[in-house]
């Protein structure tokens, strides 16, 4: 049983920004692939980013295209940690940020299905 536990979420004004992190209690994390999805009131969850391994000491990034370019996705195995560095933030931005984990593969990464563990999310809030 693997737990997540996201923290970093809050209210900012637009064009702030905001460092999500989500902790995992398993040592073999580096192997995982993580993702971040957010769901906003009477949305469905959705993806946003998410981080692969490649096999080797590689690692591959994933993002929607709502926020290329301001989102960035990352890893500290070390401290069996991702991130969500969020820039340029905007007020369609607020939602609750969840990360999930997978432990055995990559191909259905953008798919809310995919993940077998989820945290229990963090709320982002953006004001204009």
């Amino acid at each position: 049983q693997v737990q997540l536990v996201e923290s970093g979420g809050g209210l900012v004004q637009a064009g702030g920004s905001l460092r999500l992190s989500c902790a995992a209690s398993e040592r073999t994390f580096s192997r995982y692939t993580m993702g971040w999805f957010r769901q906003a009131p009477g949305k469905e969850r959705e993806f946003v980013a998410a981080t692969r391994w490649s096999g080797v000491n590689i690692y591959y990034a994933d993002y929607a295209d709502s926020v290329k370019g301001r989102f960035t996705i990352s890893r500290d195995n070390a401290k069996n940690t991702v991130y969500l560095q969020m820039n340029s933030l905007k007020p369609e931005d607020t939602a609750v940020y969840y990360c999930g984990a997978n432990l055995y593969g990559s191909s259905g990464r953008i798919d809310v299905r995919f993940y077998d563990y989820w945290g229990q999310g963090t709320q982002v809030t953006v004001s204009s």
